[in-house]
């Protein structure tokens, strides 16, 4: 099988495509970009402002273990992303809070996203659209099975 006919592939190397894409626009206002799971935890947090969002939260969301959520999410206080605020009820308990830079980052990943979306929506017919969703849920159930 020849590797730019592999589905798996292919759906790496579009993922890759739309990454660079929202790197590129951060790096041109000045913003250091984020991995991928350090953009994927300031977006999830971003979207739950209103909520008190935990580590352990984060652990169950992203599927990711103990150690490795407390070493991403250190690094991303390091970065002056994330504050961990004592909450009133329980003085061991830690809510993660972005911070104004990580919010201003975390609006720039949407804006670009947005922008990505309508970029890509546009090339396709809506009949290609509904084709595309209708082939990625079926892979997607596919591989939820095994």
């Amino acid at each position: 099988m020849k590797l730019e006919r592999m589905i798996g592939a292919r759906i790496k190397s579009l993922s890759n495509l739309l990454k660079r894409q929202v790197d590129q626009s951060m790096s041109e206002i000045g913003i250091e970009p984020l991995t991928g799971m350090q953009g994927r935890i300031v977006g999830y947090l971003g979207h739950h402002q209103d909520q008190d969002v935990f580590q352990r939260d984060i652990e169950e969301e992203f599927q990711i273990r103990r150690s490795t959520a407390t070493g991403i999410l250190q690094l991303l206080e390091k970065k002056g992303l994330l504050e961990r605020r004592p909450v009133a009820r329980d003085g061991r308990l830690k809510k993660l809070v972005l911070t104004p830079k990580a919010l201003a980052i975390h609006q720039c990943i949407e804006e670009r996203i947005i922008q990505s979306e309508n970029d890509l929506y546009s090339c396709l017919t809506p009949e290609e659209l509904e084709q595309f969703f209708v082939i990625t849920d079926k892979l997607r159930h596919h591989l939820e099975k095994k």
